[in-house]
């Protein structure tokens, strides 16, 4: 599908994995354009000769190492991006639209910028949040309708406004968010069995050729926050860019439950963001 949060359950129990996001539609090109894109996936069995865990060793380690390499990549390499990024949650019971977001974010301080590209009903919003200003609040501006009038609003992270129809705050938005998440319930779960992990290579997000990691709980334990999760990770940038997760079957032998699902495509890294795009008196976001 071609297709980085308000975020995840077990990624950002982020919000991206977002918020995501956050996490974390599907656009190729510019915001806009080629809204379902392309994911394709040749899976070649789980990693290349000799590269099988030994008896010994849990079948997350390689998973881990990856997720290391990841974070080790965002923390020297990585100080701010830009991207598309594409996020479909299950709020309440009710797995809801794409929504489609163009992403500015910074790593120091953390801070996010979000512009709701579609659906109809988001369009036009705008979203702000900077770590440790204006009292740690985010501030939002609607696109449209009676709540547009009102300007640039203020709201805690978690406040239920804020937080209306999203699994995740502004505040676990994002690849290095993700990346922490997956590290976290990794290390969590590896203390126990019935984990299948598969990774498989030569996947794509859009143009972007990525590793795929498939971990599976096959029985529902209170150990475990998911049934399946899968993350691609950007072979070049060595960064998780898709993350979906799955809760068990309904009924024996049907299929998995989507949770939540979040894609960063058209990423753009050390663009040079500054103060003024993460403002709400930012010329271009007050037009």
């Amino acid at each position: 599908m071609r297709f980085t949060g308000i975020s995840l359950r077990w990624i950002l129990s982020a919000g991206a994995i977002a918020a995501a996001c956050a996490t974390a539609g599907l656009l190729a090109q510019a915001p806009g354009s080629n809204p379902q894109g392309q994911i394709a996936a040749i899976p070649v069995g789980a990693g290349q000769p000799g590269a099988q865990a030994a008896p010994a060793q849990h079948p997350l380690v390689p998973a881990l190492q990856l997720a290391y390499q990841g974070r080790d990549a965002i923390n020297q390499n990585i100080q701010d991006y830009t991207c598309t990024m594409i996020k479909r949650e299950r709020v309440n019971g009710t797995l809801g639209e794409r929504e489609y977001m163009y992403a500015k974010v910074r790593h120091q301080p953390f801070s996010v910028y979000l512009n709701f590209l579609k659906p109809a009903e988001v369009a036009g919003r705008q979203v702000i949040y900077v770590q440790g200003v204006h009292n740690d609040e985010l501030a939002a501006h609607e696109g449209k309708g009676i709540r547009a009038r009102l300007g640039w609003v203020w709201l805690k992270p978690t406040s239920a406004l804020a937080m209306d129809g999203q699994r995740y705050p502004i505040t676990m938005l994002g690849v290095s968010n993700l990346t922490k998440r997956l590290i976290e319930v990794a290390e969590h779960d590896k203390q126990f069995g019935e984990c299948d992990v598969q990774i498989r290579k030569n996947a794509k997000v859009n143009d972007r050729v990525c590793t795929i990691i498939e971990v599976t709980h096959p029985v529902p334990r209170r150990n475990f926050i998911f049934h399946k999760a899968v993350v691609y990770v950007d072979d070049e940038l060595h960064i998780p860019i898709r993350y979906e997760a799955y809760s068990w079957p309904k009924t024996p032998g049907g299929p998995p439950t989507l949770d939540e699902e979040y894609t960063y495509v058209n990423l753009k890294t050390n663009v040079g963001l500054q103060n003024i795009d993460f403002d709400t008196r930012n010329a271009e976001y007050n037009k």
